[in-house]
């Protein structure tokens, strides 16, 4: 007779707190850390509600989506945000300068080690200054964490990484031609148009699956997944930066080369922490890609989401800028050495069907 596996005790019960105390005490800290790194800089904290319009318009994101209901009994649909980027930059819109936001956001159909349904995103932003400074902060936040917490390294299953170290700064084009052979550019035109006969012939001489409908970026993502980012913060973080455009998301093209973007993330231990950009404010583009990105989710998941017209309205008054989304919660996990998301989080959301 096979015995019936016994189910985890409840985060709540005494003896598992006990266990995840000491992280989440760390936690604190940590947050206590960097909200005064903030303020020591003329950062402004702000407040973002979490329904939205919107929840944002990347294709392979999805939302928990919900409804308002007013007194007539009209029902207006809203969702959880996924970020509070669009509301941060209408703050910029309306004149804020550096502005810091800790934000509980949610994201569907995740859930794992390193992903939870509703965790805490920290972004902040920085009107009138180059994306190069948000690096520069990353190192420090970096570093901040980890003398906070009273750790000499990140470690995450067995790899480790010098928070106090210089972050290696790498080029995806780079990182596709050591880490796989691929010479990623050679694939992208001047005008950001992306050649998928031409990826796809150079991912099948390195080994890669190639199906009939994958599109360049299926073939992108593929890469950047299996043979990139495993390679990416181990001794010291990595700034994986300059996206090709059509993977550019909210980022402004780079002036040294209209192929690529201001867009960087950060890694260590093989973790992805953070995703930046040189913020585009051209809501005539910006409109374009936020359709082309739900062309895409309907062709994979057959649903979208609306576009958010006050957020395409307020980038005519936004100045340049440049913003980053950091994982909160994965930075105390590497911090503290917890090694699932759940240990750092004060009250985990109730458990799913998978």
């Amino acid at each position: 007779m096979t015995a019936t596996p016994q189910k985890p005790s409840p985060w709540w019960t005494p003896d598992v707190h006990a266990d995840r105390r000491p992280f989440l005490v760390a936690r604190n800290r940590i947050q206590a850390a960097l909200r005064a790194y903030f303020a020591e800089r003329d950062f402004v904290e702000v407040d973002t509600p979490a329904l939205q319009v919107s929840p944002g318009n990347e294709a392979h994101l999805h939302a928990f989506a919900t409804q308002a209901v007013g007194h007539s009994g009209a029902v207006t649909q809203l969702y959880l945000h996924t970020s509070p980027e669009f509301a941060c930059k209408k703050l910029l819109s309306a004149g804020e300068r550096r502005i810091a936001c800790f934000a509980h956001v949610c994201r569907n159909r995740e859930r794992g080690p390193l992903h939870h349904p509703e965790f805490t995103m920290l972004e902040w932003y920085r009107a009138g200054e180059g994306y190069d400074v948000l690096m520069a902060d990353c190192a420090a936040m970096l570093a901040l964490a980890a003398r906070t917490a009273g750790a000499d390294l990140f470690r995450h299953r067995g790899r480790t990484c010098d928070p106090f170290a210089a972050p290696e700064r790498l080029t995806v084009a780079d990182g596709f031609r050591r880490f796989a052979g691929i010479d990623l550019l050679a694939t992208v035109a001047p005008d950001g148009a992306c050649d998928l006969g031409g990826l796809a012939a150079r991912a099948a001489d390195a080994g890669f699956r190639v199906a009939p409908d994958d599109t360049w970026a299926d073939l992108f993502s593929r890469v950047l997944v299996e043979r990139v980012e495993p390679e990416l913060g181990f001794g010291r973080a990595t700034i994986l930066c300059e996206y090709p455009v059509s993977e550019a998301a909210l980022a402004r093209p780079a002036p040294h080369d209209p192929r690529v973007a201001e867009r960087f993330e950060l890694y260590a231990c093989g973790v992805e922490l953070a995703n930046a950009f040189g913020e585009l404010t051209d809501a005539v583009e910006q409109r374009r890609r936020f359709e082309a990105e739900m062309a895409e989710k309907q062709r994979v998941y057959g649903e979208t989401y609306p576009i958010d017209e006050d957020f395409l309205a307020a980038l005519a008054l936004m100045p340049a800028a440049s913003g980053i989304a950091l994982g909160f919660d994965r930075l105390v996990m590497l911090a503290t050495g917890a090694a699932r998301i759940e240990q750092v989080l004060w009250a985990p959301v109730a458990e799913t069907a998978p």
